[in-house]
C-alpha cells in the first residue's frame, strides 16, 4: 500500500508539496506535457512517482490510504458517465478504510446567470504580467460563458506578448476549457452511486461548514462497505 494518490496532478504543485512533507505520493495525469514539467520540478525526489493515465480508467496495481482531487479538477469531466467512471476508479484504488478528498467550486448562481446574458462570451483584458526570467511583458484576455442546459461553464483565455510600445508581437490561444458546474446534491448522488459513504462536506479548507456564502466545496468520503 502506498499513501497518497493525487488524481489530475497537473504540473505537480500539490504532489510535490506533499512529498516534501514526507508523504509517499503518486501523481496521475492524462497530459504528458504537464507530467514532464512535474518531473523536472521534482528533480528526482524520493517520495513521488508520476503516472501517465486516464483518471476514468486508471489501474495502478496498488491501493492507497488517501486519494485527493484538488483544484476543482473533477469539474473538467463534463459527462455523467465519465464522472461515474472516475469515482469508481478512485474507489478501486482505496483501501477499505481509505479516504477521498475532493475540492470543487460551489456554484454562484448570480454570477452564472450574468454569463447567460450580455456578459457571456465577452473577451476582456484580465491582467498583465512580466515574465520573471525574460522580463518580457504579457497580457491575458479572458471570456466566460455558461450553458444552463448542460451545466457547463466555458472559459477561454488568450495570452499576448507585448512589444516595447505595447504592440502585440505574439499570441497564444489554446482554445476554450469546459468545466462542469457541480451542485451539492448532484455530488452527493454521484458519491452514493459509486459506492462511497459521505463523511463531510466543508465550505473551505479549514473544516468550516458549507454555507450559502461559501465559494468552495471540500468533499470527504470513504468507500462504502456494500
Amino acid at each position: 500500500m502506498q499513501f497518497v494518490l493525487e488524481v489530475a496532478c497537473g504540473t505537480g504543485r500539490v504532489t510535490l508539496r506533499l512529498s516534501q512533507d514526507g508523504a509517499d505520493v503518486v501523481g496521475l495525469d492524462l497530459s504528458p506535457a504537464m507530467l514532464h514539467v512535474a518531473r523536472e520540478k521534482g528533480g528526482g525526489m524520493r517520495h513521488v512517482r508520476w503516472v501517465h493515465a486516464d483518471m476514468r480508467s486508471s489501474n495502478l496495481g496498488g491501493t492507497f490510504a488517501l486519494a485527493i482531487i484538488p483544484g476543482h479538477s473533477f469539474q473538467n469531466i463534463v459527462e455523467e458517465e465519465d464522472q461515474v467512471d472516475t469515482l469508481q476508479a478512485v474507489r478501486r484504488h482505496l483501501v477499505p478504510d481509505g479516504l477521498l478528498a475532493a475540492h470543487l467550486d460551489q456554484p454562484e448562481i448570480g454570477w452564472l446567470g450574468d454569463l447567460t446574458g450580455d456578459q457571456g462570451g465577452v473577451c476582456e483584458i484580465a491582467g498583465q504580467f512580466v515574465h520573471p526570467k525574460t522580463r518580457q511583458r504579457f497580457q491575458t484576455l479572458q471570456s466566460r460563458a455558461y450553458e444552463p442546459a448542460n451545466q457547463t461553464a466555458v472559459s477561454h483565455k488568450i495570452w499576448e506578448e507585448l512589444g516595447p510600445d505595447g504592440e502585440i508581437i505574439n499570441r497564444l490561444d489554446r482554445g476554450a476549457i469546459r468545466l462542469h458546474v457541480v451542485f451539492r446534491f448532484e455530488m452527493e448522488h454521484l458519491l452514493a452511486r459509486t459506492g462511497f459513504t459521505l463523511e463531510a462536506v466543508y465550505g473551505d479548507f479549514h473544516q468550516n461548514g458549507l454555507e450559502d456564502a461559501s465559494s468552495e466545496m471540500v468533499w470527504v468520503a470513504r468507500p462504502g462497505t456494500g
